[in-house]
């Protein structure tokens, strides 16, 4: 008995050796093997793998790719060494990989964090060991094999898809600068001269969220969106743009993330909203399926519309294939390292320059790469997120570009049994504005002729995109439909639908899973939310003192203390200085007393003169005082034009007073304020399932106090008319309300986010028809027209649009009340004042010259009431001394000691009064 037995030796060098067997016992030659195994020990083929603890499914997919490669090659032993480092841990990652690398690595696959990997790499560099990498990177370097697309070749790919589908302007935006590279293309894409292409990052706010750079975006002009970013922010970047009302059917993205098939789609699934991307790893391919299958151990391991093998885990699983494929070819026996030493793999680059002429077909299909260890000529599947899943629409390659395939309509295949051509169908509706109404004419109409309104638009464009005809039937008891609490039973339009007395239901029917548990719906035909109806806000009646409100109360305070300050400044400075004191009568040379003219009294009046820009007749003449009137003039200057620019908005403005803002306000009843909806509406069934505690605070006020509940929308409109009410409906039924009813408004933002569908049996063959043609419907913006015509043209549409008011508004008395009151209050005080200033001074004079004060009184009164001449005789005059002692203030008038002593006062008195007569 003869067979061969292969002997590898310590250099790599494998050796066929015949082995005999001896009298029918052991052949010598399995002694031989036997020995050897003993001196050498036996050799297996150790593959490193570094992973982040929270991607597990890493070291399965890792450890099933060996298994694999094993079962294939018999002559192969590779084992796996795997081990879990922290996310983005450079640390932990070096020390793990030194450790790895005394067990004999053959390769190592790298972490997926950037920092780590990069650690992982320079390590690898130095004891020139191949490493695998299987992240977004820009570069390469030895000894590296890059498994994933180039991020500039998935740049090309978004500039090809946006090309392809005919945006003329997007905006783009993007996680970090890391992604711009990818983005550069289509930034160019258009030059200087082509329309615009607006560049936006999102990134978390202090409130760690992504809603203010998405509401830029919603207020911008743009409904076409590139979106590149990681996997760590995608999904809840996608879930606050649904929140700011981003994912409805007005609004296009395509994702530049390969990985975007792994989010949770199924939210976004029926929103009417174009999503597309790219993807290396296809569900329809039958090796990826049975990968997964093993990997998760289930038959069906895409059961949802989202995909849960990651780009990371198939380029791992392609690159344990790679490595067993060289193998099969070059067989190098590795050796230990260590991090503490020179020591290096001299077989390394040999390796990887091996695996760079490979090609093979993988998870991620066909693999090639570069002279640098960059994948190239890869292909990427483009696909669409569509009501019945995730649906391939084209693929691009950097040799072809992208190739748009979009398979045709599902009807097509079976033209007996989906397509819609020549059926006839019953449609049921419920009069509910402007859906469904009755036409106001006074000729007898029957049949279709008497209906109008959006919902029988909608289903005529229906039946003349796809060929069929149509019967419209009214709904008895006008109630949509839903489970009658008491019964248990379907009631209303969704009872004649499954009872088959008609094949399809239109209105305002808002798709509720309750619903959606009897029924099918196509995708939404308008999207919505609830909202809260309430009367406007009323004007607040101007202030009585508004024309003070352009400064606020501490400017006002800080003024009277600049104006106090500045008043005592020119008094203390104005008997200071020298400058200030004159000869009350220039006429005499020499006088006895000199005058200042800044008293207390008159520096209050110097100050008040030039804060109302009046001014006075006293000037400053010493350069102190001088220096103070000229900065408060400056002032008062900018104070009082900073007061006139504002003084005509603040008398013109009207503040408008409403008691409630959102629904928190109206869950406390602020304001006094009664709400309600419709009883079985969708809108009471959304307060009454949601686990919000605003919202069920909401449904406990309105479970127990039925008396503000309504039987119909047009009842809650007529009590928020009428009464301190505010009503819960359709946002879309409120803007339809406001166009025709001034007073009334929606206040706060939507509460949900939700749309209006076609109603149909359940699992009725036409669903998918009907959807796709109301997408397109969609797309070629029929129903905005629509909306359009029955929101804002017919029925009295447009009646509340608000025109701009070019004239100035008129101010009326309220506006400048304050004014007249501040003005009648001075006169007053000022006729007052003089009255009683008369009064003493007759008195005074009276009681001096010893007269009547009766007579005196009566005099004066005769006198003031004759109403003509200027002048007026001194009935008691004085002397001269006693005048010119009398006539001058105290605080006012100093003496000079100057003057000659040997005058006496007789002849100084004489000499005044010869001077006083020049």
């Amino acid at each position: 008995m003869n067979f061969w037995i292969t002997i590898r030796d310590g250099k790599g060098m494998q050796f066929r050796r015949r082995a005999e067997s001896v009298g029918g016992g052991l052949p010598l030659g399995f002694l031989l093997v036997i020995s050897l195994l003993l001196f050498c020990g036996a050799e297996r083929t150790n593959v490193g793998l570094i992973y982040e603890s929270t991607e597990p499914d890493l070291e399965k997919i890792f450890h099933l790719a060996i298994s694999k490669a094993n079962e294939e090659n018999e002559e192969l032993q590779f084992h796996g060494v795997s081990a879990a480092i922290e996310p983005g841990n450079s640390f932990e990652t070096s020390k793990k990989l030194c450790k790895m690398l005394r067990q004999n690595l053959v390769a190592v696959f790298g972490p997926t964090t950037n920092l780590a990997a990069r650690h992982a790499m320079s390590i690898c560099d130095a004891k020139e060991l191949p490493f695998l990498d299987t992240r977004w990177d820009f570069q390469a370097q030895l000894p590296t094999i890059n498994l994933h697309p180039h991020p500039t070749s998935l740049g090309l790919a978004l500039r090809d898809m946006v090309a392809a589908l005919g945006w003329e302007s997007f905006t783009i935006i993007y996680e970090s600068g890391e992604y711009l590279a990818t983005v550069r293309d289509l930034i160019q894409m258009y030059g200087t001269a082509g329309p615009t292409v607006t560049v936006r990052r999102y990134e978390l706010d202090l409130n760690g969220n992504y809603r203010n750079v998405l509401r830029r975006v919603r207020n911008s002009a743009d409904f076409s969106f590139v979106v590149v970013g990681s996997m760590a922010t995608l999904p809840e970047f996608f879930k606050q743009a649904q929140q700011v009302g981003l994912v409805t059917s007005e609004y296009r993205y395509i994702i530049g993330n390969l990985d975007w098939h792994t989010m949770d789609l199924e939210p976004y699934q029926h929103a009417g909203t174009n999503i597309t991307g790219l993807r290396l790893v296809s569900p329809e391919n039958e090796q990826v399926l049975e990968v997964a299958k093993a990997l998760y151990e289930s038959e069906e391991p895409f059961q949802n519309v989202s995909c849960p093998l990651t780009n990371s885990m198939a380029l791992v699983y392609d690159g344990v294939q790679l490595l067993a494929e060289t193998y099969k070819h070059v067989n190098f026996r590795p050796v230990a390292l260590s991090c503490n030493d020179d020591s290096a793999w001299d077989k390394g680059y040999t390796l990887v320059n091996y695996m760079k002429s490979l090609t093979l077909n993988g998870l991620t299909g066909p693999i090639r790469f570069d002279y640098e260890g960059l994948r190239t000529d890869f292909e990427l599947e483009v696909v669409e997120l569509a009501v019945s899943g995730m649906q391939k629409i084209g693929q691009w390659s950097g040799e072809d570009g992208f190739q748009q395939n979009r398979p045709a309509p599902a009807h097509s295949l079976e033209p007996d049994m989906r397509s819609l051509v020549n059926k006839s169908f019953v449609v049921v509706t419920a009069i509910s504005e402007p859906y469904g109404m009755l036409k106001e004419t006074s000729e007898k109409l029957e049949g279709n002729d008497q209906f109008e309104g959006f919902g029988i638009d909608v289903i005529d464009e229906l039946s003349k995109k796809l060929g069929f005809s149509y019967t419209f039937r009214l709904q008895p008891d006008n109630k949509y439909g839903g489970i009658d609490p008491k019964t248990g039973e379907w009631n209303g339009m969704l009872r004649e639908i499954m009872d088959n007395r008609a094949d399809m239901g239109i209105t305002d029917l808002t798709m509720t899973s309750e619903r959606e548990s009897g029924v099918d719906f196509t995708i939404p035909f308008m999207s919505l939310g609830i909202g809260i109806l309430f009367r406007k806000p009323m004007k607040e009646p101007p202030k009585l003192f508004s024309f003070m409100s352009p400064f606020s109360g501490e400017v006002w305070l800080w003024l009277g203390l600049a104006y106090m300050a500045v008043s005592i400044s020119m008094f203390v400075l104005g008997r200071l200085s020298p400058a200030e004191w004159d000869n009350p009568y220039p006429c005499i040379e020499e006088p006895t007393e000199l005058e200042n003219q800044f008293s207390f009294a008159n520096c209050l009046w110097f100050a008040v003169g030039a804060l109302l820009q009046q001014g006075s007749e006293l000037a400053p003449k010493a350069y102190s005082t001088r220096a103070v009137a000229a900065s408060w003039w400056f002032f008062t200057l900018i104070l009082v034009s900073s007061y006139t620019a504002n003084l005509a908005a603040f008398l013109t403005v009207e503040s408008l007073v409403t008691p409630i803002d959102n629904a928190d306000d109206l869950s406390k009843n602020k304001g006094g304020v009664n709400y309600g909806a419709k009883v079985g509406g969708s809108t009471f069934t959304f307060f009454k399932e949601s686990n919000y505690p605003t919202y069920q605070r909401m449904y406990e006020f309105m479970r127990d106090n039925p008396q503000f509940m309504t039987m119909s929308n047009q009842e809650g409109v007529d009590r928020v008319e009428n009464s301190n009410y505010a009503f819960l409906m359709e946002s879309t039924t409120i803007e339809y309300i406001t166009e025709r009813r001034c007073t009334l408004t929606q206040v706060g933002p939507l509460l949900d986010e939700k749309g209006y569908g076609i109603a149909m049996r359940k699992n009725w063959p036409y669903r998918d028809t009907l959807s796709q043609a109301v997408l397109e419907m969609q797309e070629q913006g029929v129903l905005t027209k629509m909306k359009t015509k029955w929101w804002k043209e017919k029925r009295g549409g447009g009646a509340c649009s608000e025109e701009a008011d070019s004239d100035a508004s008129s101010l009326g008395f309220a506006n400048l009340g304050g004014v007249y009151l501040v003005m009648f209050v001075g006169s007053c005080f000022g006729s007052v004042y003089g009255l009683v200033n008369c009064v003493v001074s007759i008195y005074l004079s009276a009681r001096e010259n010893k007269v009547n004060f009766k007579t005196e009184l009566l005099d004066e009164i005769r006198f003031i009431l004759q109403c003509s001449g200027n002048t007026k005789a001194v009935k008691y005059p004085k002397n001269s001394s006693r005048s010119n002692a009398s006539s001058k203030s105290k605080g006012s008038s100093q003496s000079v000691d100057s003057l000659p002593d040997d005058n006496s006062e007789a002849e100084a008195s004489e000499k005044h009064e010869r001077q006083a007569k020049k």
